[in-house]
């Protein structure tokens, strides 16, 4: 059978024979009353999919998306979501092998900012949009690990600071979309994070406004008194998408689509109900609209995401390539359990949740089959993820004189992973933005064990904490000296005292 190639969906939804689910709304019809940075498979299984239900109930028709790339590596975004006129099939794996396919219409622009910078700018300060979103990954922000505060030192920060008028990076764009808003006499758009960070509204504030005060302090004013940053907390877990994607999409529903999203059933957004100029009835696609994210973020971060990083480096040391196999290891298994039930769960402020159950759900879909979601994900960008979310429960049991020796274990395994050696002694890759510092410090850690603690930026004072560096010097030998294992085979059994 011929496959429909996904430039429309007018075939597709005449009903053809095993064909997804495809807009039934007027997509020439809708406004882009959002701008999206950072178009990636997240973004496309969480956000847009959200919109996608509210336009498939007739809702929020102001609310289209238009995509912006900004990175090189977004060419190939733009190039597939131009050919195929915005569309892609979203691909719901559920762990009884059973899935569902949906073919995605709420994107109806995109703009590649390398093209064209002032287009981005010029669609920014269009009166009808409202809000301005981000996907730009935890290290996007420009943070200061150990100061916290924006660093402007990206040659791309220096860039558009020295030049306004034809900015490169997000903040840039963003800050220059607003000042054309401010001189045009029109409200200011919501800016809202949508990234794996502690309040993650607070940081995008903090970046703009700062980058802004270096241009402009009247600016910087304005848009502090005017913006809404909005706090949210995401949850899906979503595959980098393969051929063997590709493929299947094509086999199983007969759509030619260059970029589908496989991801997980499960589905979470929770957030902060702070919008300075209209936004779309989140609570009619599943979204949790609260006054206080807070609890719901720390609950994430520190179970799910430190979780992940749990299994990560560990995992793949060991020789698994698969979150849903590092699951079936009962030793890997029982370690994530533990960092979880000990030292995860006392730093949460949490009330009126079941973390019991919030827990036994993160194991069933961390070892569900078909989503096929790999370590190598999960392994990437350590530098960008251990110390927004580990080091500060470390800090919180250190302080309240309470376990740390599987939070440091996880630290160390990150650190033997960053040797970028197999224990086979074959060499791998390492994705992370500090890729090659990571590795020279992580090489010297055989010599010097704290080698690679002893960056302030990424652990701050750790390396001086007795405690901390005891239990981490103690992981590290065992992974040099026994194997990544027989490390976490150990680790548990000193956890349940036996």
């Amino acid at each position: 059978m011929t496959a429909f190639r996904l430039d429309n969906t007018a075939s597709i939804t005449t009903g053809e024979e095993g064909a997804p689910e495809a807009p039934r709304y007027d997509r020439t019809q809708l406004t882009a009353g959002i701008v999206h940075f950072g178009v990636g498979n997240f973004h496309r299984a969480h956000q847009a999919m959200a919109i996608d239900r509210l336009l498939a109930d007739g809702l929020a028709r102001d609310y289209g998306i238009c995509g912006v790339g900004v990175l090189p590596s977004d060419a190939r975004m733009r190039d597939v979501l131009t050919a195929q006129n915005g569309l892609y099939t979203l691909e719901l794996r559920h762990p009884d092998g059973s899935r569902e396919a949906r073919i995605i219409g709420s994107l109806i622009d995109y703009l590649y900012a390398p093209d064209d910078p002032g287009a981005v700018v010029e669609r920014l300060a269009r009166p009808e949009v409202r809000i301005v979103s981000l996907t730009v990954t935890e290290g996007g922000y420009h943070i200061d690990q150990t100061t916290g505060e924006f660093d402007p030192s990206d040659e791309n920060i220096q860039h558009d600071l020295a030049h306004p008028g034809a900015p490169r990076s997000t903040f840039g764009l963003i800050v220059a979309g607003l000042r054309r808003r401010r001189a045009a006499g029109l409200p200011p758009f919501t800016v809202m994070s949508c990234d794996n960070l502690p309040g993650n509204g607070h940081v995008a504030r903090g970046t703009i406004i700062a980058f802004a005060r270096l241009q402009d302090a009247d600016l910087a004013d304005w848009i502090s008194a005017e913006v809404s940053f909005p706090n949210s907390m995401v949850d899906r877990i979503t595959p980098a998408t393969s051929d063997a994607d590709r493929e299947h999409i094509r086999s199983a529903y007969h759509v030619d689509d260059e970029w589908p999203v496989p991801a997980e059933p499960f589905f979470q957004w929770v957030l902060e109900d702070d919008f300075g100029n209209g936004r779309p009835p989140f609570e009619q696609a599943g979204v949790e609209v609260v006054d206080d994210v807070t609890p719901y973020e720390l609950m994430k971060l520190r179970l799910l995401n430190v979780g992940h990083q749990a299994m990560a480096y560990f995992g793949y040391l060991a020789g698994h390539r698969y979150v849903h196999e590092a699951m079936a290891d009962p030793d890997l298994r029982a370690l994530v359990r533990r960092y979880m039930d000990q030292e995860g769960t006392p730093t949460l402020p949490v009330t009126g949740v079941d973390l019991g159950a919030y827990k036994d759900t993160l194991f069933e879909r961390f070892s569900n089959v078909e989503v096929a979601d790999t370590l190598a994900r999960l392994c990437a960008e350590g530098s960008d993820r251990i110390p927004k979310w580990l080091v500060p429960v470390i800090r919180e049991n250190l302080a309240a004189g309470r376990s740390i020796r599987i939070s440091a274990a996880i630290c160390a395994s990150w650190a033997r992973y960053a040797e970028g050696i197999s224990e086979d002694g074959e060499p791998f890759g390492i994705v992370d933005r500090l890729a090659a510092e990571r590795q020279e410090a992580a090489r010297r850690q055989r010599a010097h064990p704290v080698a690679f603690i002893e960056n302030q930026s990424l652990f701050g004072d750790l390396a001086a904490d007795r405690t901390f560096r005891a239990a981490y010097t103690d992981a590290l030998a065992m992974l040099h000296g026994e194997g990544a294992r027989a490390t976490y085979r150990k680790i548990v059994q000193r956890a349940t005292g036996s």
